[in-house]
């Protein structure tokens, strides 16, 4: 019978930076993870994720003011790549490339990766129709790895002409390129053995779509994220250590001749015991209140561990001859995820 003498929690007491990095695509680009199976989540120290793509501006690239032939003008936007935010100044009579004859060609508007505007040529179709495929003849070209797509100019023929709106496209996802699109949520501890997805068992990055594999090499585009990771220290006199938990219930509506029942999921607080010593300069007094990360191990003498984070609550009592303590709860965003070692 498995007793719980030997555990132990430990407690978030500092944390580590680790700057910006390029995370990893699962292979689904969709979930992408780092180096690191824990993310901090406590105030100032929470992941700043920042995929690659315009931050601000939208429709970006637009008819040539000037009206000179083969030519675009970009207003002022920022963007992201690799990390970094880049302030990039309006630009005019940025030059496109017809086709050497009758046939369609796509012209790609990229920011690339030192925050310049280039124009990405596309290959010559085989008559005037248009492709979605990218590389193929008569479709937008592959981009550079760092770089941010900003629009596409699709041209039939080898006429010099103004290029007009109705050849400008700038559909987000398709076109464009933005950082907050699609949209991510971070996991900061990851659902451990309960992830059905081994991209998801630690700290990850999910997008709500996957990416297109529209730069060089058919990869998507580059998703970065600064982080701190939380640095682990023993609580002592800790005890009576409860995960949170997902509960279930269920409701009954009647109806003529019958009924039928729905159910709902909650989340619970995380909760355990401490002696303290003072009640007062105690460290898990200090860190009320905080967003923390908590490591409970059933057995110290042995590997598997159940993570935990959320905002610490604190309900202390001082006894007359006993020891001072405290009920300390954990109010989290995720259940409590359990994992092997």
């Amino acid at each position: 019978m498995a007793r719980n003498k030997e555990a132990k929690i430990q407690m978030e007491q500092g944390q580590e930076l680790v700057s910006f990095v390029a995370l990893t695509d699962s292979g689904d680009h969709k979930n992408f993870t780092a180096a690191d199976p824990v993310f901090s989540g406590a105030s100032g120290f929470a992941p700043d994720v920042r995929p690659d793509g315009i931050v601000t501006g939208r429709n970006v690239v637009g008819v040539a003011a000037s009206g000179s032939n083969d030519v675009v003008d970009i207003i002022g936007f920022t963007a992201n790549s690799a990390g970094t935010t880049f302030t990039v100044a309006a630009a005019a009579d940025e030059s496109i490339t017809r086709a050497a004859g009758a046939f369609a060609k796509v012209n790609s508007i990229t920011m690339d990766n030192a925050g310049a505007i280039a124009v990405v040529a596309g290959v010559d179709s085989a008559d005037t129709s248009f492709s979605e495929v990218r590389g193929a003849n008569g479709g937008p070209p592959f981009i550079a790895v760092g770089s941010v797509e900003l629009g596409q100019v699709r041209t039939v023929g080898s006429t010099a002409a103004p290029i007009t709106a109705a050849e400008i496209f700038q559909v987000v996802g398709q076109h464009t390129e933005r950082s907050d699109f699609p949209g991510n949520t971070v996991n900061n501890i990851g659902k451990g053995t309960n992830a059905l997805l081994s991209a998801q068992v630690n700290a990850h990055v999910e997008l709500a779509d996957a990416l297109p594999l529209s730069h060089t090499g058919s990869v998507p585009k580059g998703v970065y994220a600064q982080y701190y990771t939380p640095v682990l220290a023993d609580l002592k006199k800790t005890s009576a250590f409860v995960p949170a938990e997902t509960s279930h219930s269920t409701s009954t509506e009647e109806y003529y001749g019958g009924a039928i029942n729905s159910t709902s999921e909650s989340l619970g607080q995380a909760s355990f015991t401490a002696l303290l010593d003072d009640g007062i300069t105690d460290a898990e007094v200090a860190a009320k209140n905080s967003v923390l990360t908590f490591k409970f191990f059933q057995d110290r003498n042995k590997p598997a561990y159940i993570l935990q984070q959320g905002v610490l609550g604190i309900a202390r009592t001082f006894e007359v001859a006993g020891q001072s303590q405290a009920s300390m709860t954990v109010s989290p965003e995720e259940a409590s995820a359990e994992f092997a070692s």
